[in-house]
């Protein structure tokens, strides 16, 4: 028998706010979280781009300075978000630590901690090097802290899948409350790379927008002049139940969770496939799921990097599921501004499409001056209503390695 899957807490450190309704309310304003790096090592490096979206608010305000000191700063973002959701889902302590669970994901990882350790080495030598480097760098370090913060002893696992990490946690999360694995699971991505190495590595891929004397604008989803995504940094959680978990406990409910798929395009390492029929098959597989049809989708929370080619595979991914139905589909690119988390971005996401439902509103899609004719969709530019009807949304996710992953969440 399929249970119904609820969210009933939230919690992001993002590039527009330190929690998730301070991002929210942002991102409803209109505002852009990417700004210049002020940092040496940018000019030390000459580096072609000089931005990108750092968390607004530093992990070091919120956590302890012991905490901050055994963690990677992806793993501090991580636990301050999770901490946020499981607070906002009414802290349930009176849960049972064997029935809570832990699907979490990155991108990448400990990348500041390894490279530190790698610049300590080489300066300092071995007996330099901290010996709680391994702890801090590995992938799952991060749902690790989170299930010890909890506590968590149903599972914790980590989900690496580039940028549809996040999103395929989330999928992942929904299967481990179906197959009864947990009662209550927290479900989310992180990252943080904004460090000079990958922005030398992506931009060598010519995958950065190159916009440094307008950084807020520089993220332009479905835009002719789009030149690349932006980076971003940051985590995002949200608590799943069962609903009859939730119920039972007074819980306040967001939206439910009808379904996930995971794909892969089995194309290229970086590019998508252009026909877009594996991401179809996601989207297409988390409706099976969801037991919906595709009238039933009025909103669409897209991955939409800003990359040339990647916003017209998306295109051609939704056109080839969607069809005549996708002109009444308002369609979000929420990267444009925050920027792409990688690893977080599909759980910053998916709380923004809970968030849409739940408050029955659309966020804007900033800095589309002149939309590309190749992708005639119904963008959202301004805080659009869903009106008073059951709505069915999906979060897109599509990452390097033909990852991809589809979350369906409905109005509750």
């Amino acid at each position: 028998m399929t249970k119904k899957i609820v969210v009933t807490g939230i919690g992001a450190s993002s590039p527009l706010g330190g929690t998730a309704p301070e991002s929210w309310k942002a991102l409803l304003a209109g505002e852009s979280g990417i700004r210049s790096l002020e940092y040496d090592w940018v000019a030390e490096h000459n580096l072609p781009v000089t931005f990108a979206g750092e968390a607004k608010v530093r992990p070091s305000e919120v956590l302890e300075r012991q905490e901050v000191k055994r963690l990677d700063p992806s793993s501090q973002f991580a636990l301050v978000s999770a901490r946020e959701a499981w607070a906002d889902a009414g802290s349930p302590d009176d849960v049972d630590p064997l029935r809570v669970g832990v699907d979490y994901s990155t991108g990448i990882g400990g990348l500041w901690t390894l490279l530190d350790a790698w610049d300590t080495l080489r300066e300092k030598g071995p007996r330099r090097v901290l010996p709680m480097t391994i702890p801090m760098l590995m992938p799952n370090a991060a749902s690790a802290a989170i299930s010890m913060s909890i506590p968590s002893r149903a599972y914790s696992r980590t989900d690496v899948s580039a940028c549809a990490s996040s999103t395929e946690a989330i999928a992942n999360a929904y299967e481990h409350l179906q197959a009864g694995l947990a009662d209550v699971v927290i479900a989310g991505g992180t990252e943080s790379v904004v460090h000079p190495l990958p922005i030398a590595a992506f931009s060598a891929m010519q995958a950065l927008s190159r916009r440094n004397d307008s950084p807020e604008t520089a993220s332009r989803p479905y835009d002719v002049s789009r030149d690349g995504f932006v980076l971003g940094e940051g985590a995002a959680s949200i608590v799943l139940e069962t609903e009859e978990h939730a119920l039972a406990r007074g819980a306040r409910i967001y939206a439910e969770l009808a379904g996930g798929s995971v794909t892969s395009d089995s194309y290229h390492i970086t590019a998508p496939d252009p026909e877009g029929s594996a991401a179809a098959r996601a989207m297409l597989g988390a409706l099976e799921r969801a037991d919906a049809s595709l009238s039933d989708v009025l909103h669409v929370n897209a991955h939409a990097t800003s990359t040339p080619v990647g916003d017209i595979a998306e295109y051609n991914a939704l056109l080839r599921v969607f069809g005549d139905h996708l002109p009444n589909i308002a369609v979000s690119a929420t990267k444009a501004a925050t920027g792409h988390l990688l690893g977080g971005t599909g759980a910053l996401e998916a709380i923004f499409t809970i968030l849409a439902l739940h408050e029955r509103t659309a966020p804007p899609t900033i800095n589309l001056s002149e939309q590309d004719p190749a992708i005639p969709l119904d963008v959202v530019t301004t805080p659009r209503d869903l009106g008073s009807r059951d709505v069915l949304a999906l979060s897109n996710s599509f990452g390097f390695g033909g990852h991809n992953a589809v979350v369906a969440f409905r109005s509750y």
